[in-house]
């Protein structure tokens, strides 16, 4: 059976380049890149190439990079950085849709003292600009929201809210996981003073991220140690990593330079078409044209987006869901509740995330059996026959 894989906002496929541009590394050119000898130094201007790629997809100085693990940690770092570099300033300014990295990390400061002020989103999951325009203080630390929700595909205004906190002299910061290598991110236009990304999810490996820290903004590492990427981020270099990850950067500039993200959503909107079309009682969720080009979620109503995962899974199908059941409760996920999505409907929310291996021949797959699948689960739900007359608000 061939596996169809839309979930690529969790994770892509490591690019063929990319493992061939890893390879050697493991094994034939093993040097520590910080050692004064040659061997290391052939590894260190791999890392210094791989730098300058990163750098260029987000239009950045290559002295801005600091290597990280992942976004998660590039997050933290970003947060505890302007907490500790402005230690009389007590308050952050973030959404009620981040990612956990951020949501976990920002509920966790709330409990040690710092005050926290959550964005609203309306249905379109588009964010409430006066009420975070009304929230900036002297006080205020950091301001952090991600340039595109991992759930909906939802595009943030960056720009506008870096420059408003430029204004107010805030320090902003983006987490654009999901953003980078989709979308144009230009970080000099944009302002932004601290911006985070993950290799794993454009078609980098696993284990590596990045951490964009705009010159002159004020910082404190978070991992101190050895005098690695210039003393910010202590720790031997996760060589074969990095070099995978400029890689990966270099392919992702030339895919957005070449149009090949337009070819992404137009499978994207064909896919939706077909599902809102031949599937009643079903919703979109997030704003249909502010959105990454790669995402679509979905809420069905009266079925479990379990259900739906494992009869997917059954076809060869990988999506995700916007329940949180697997996590052991019953509540939605804290995104499908931001935007308000009806409770018959956000416990059956699906996203399919699509990238640049993705064929028009999977997505006719996927159309053709998600309306029986979708049907035979709702014949099977004692409150679709109650409720599928209900007109949904």
């Amino acid at each position: 059976m061939k596996t169809i894989y839309l979930d690529n906002n969790a994770t892509t496929r490591v690019a063929p380049e990319v493992v061939e541009k890893m390879m050697p590394y493991f094994s034939e050119y093993y040097g520590n890149p910080s050692s004064m000898h040659m061997f290391g130094g052939v590894v260190g201007k791999q890392i210094t190439e791989a730098r300058e790629n990163v750098a260029a997809l987000i239009n950045a100085d290559p002295g801005e990079i600091i290597f990280t693990s992942c976004g998660t940690e590039s997050d933290s770092t970003a947060i505890y950085a302007a907490l500790q570099s402005n230690p009389k300033k007590r308050h952050i300014i973030t959404t009620r849709v981040e990612h956990p990295a951020i949501k976990n990390l920002c509920e966790h400061l709330a409990k040690t003292g710092y005050r926290v002020s959550w964005v609203p989103v309306d249905r379109e999951g588009r964010l409430d600009m006066d009420y975070l325009a009304h929230r900036m203080t002297e006080d205020t630390a950091i301001i952090s929201i991600m340039w595109a929700n991992n759930e909906t595909g939802v595009i943030f205004p960056v720009e506008k809210i870096a420059q408003m906190a430029a204004e107010k002299g805030i320090a902003f910061h983006t987490d654009a996981v999901q953003a980078v290598g989709k979308i144009p991110v230009d970080v000099k236009k944009s302002g932004i003073n601290m911006l985070a990304l993950s290799g794993h999810k454009f078609h980098a490996p696993k284990g590596v991220g990045v951490l964009y820290v705009k010159k002159g903004t004020k910082f404190a590492p978070f991992l101190i140690g050895g005098h690695q990427e210039k003393g910010r981020r202590g720790g031997t270099e996760n060589v074969a990593s990095i070099i995978g990850i400029g890689k990966a950067a270099e392919l992702a500039r030339k895919d957005l330079a070449d149009g090949e993200m337009d070819r992404v959503r137009s499978l994207r909107d064909r896919l939706e078409s077909e599902i809102l079309e031949k599937i009643p009682n079903t919703l979109l969720n997030g704003s249909r044209e502010d959105r990454l080009p790669n995402t679509l979620s979905v809420s069905f109503e009266y079925v479990e987006g379990e259900s739906i995962l494992l009869m997917l899974d059954q076809l060869g199908v990988c999506a995700s869901s916007g329940s949180a059941c697997t996590s052991g409760t019953l509540e939605p996920s804290h995104v499908l509740r931001a935007l308000g999505v009806p409770f018959t409907a956000a416990h059956g929310s699906i996203r399919f995330s699509l990238s640049t291996y993705t064929t028009p021949e999977e997505i006719e797959t996927v159309a053709s059996e998600l309306p029986p699948l979708i049907r035979k689960l709702r014949e099977m739900s004692p409150f679709w026959k109650k409720g599928a007359s209900c007109s949904i608000q």
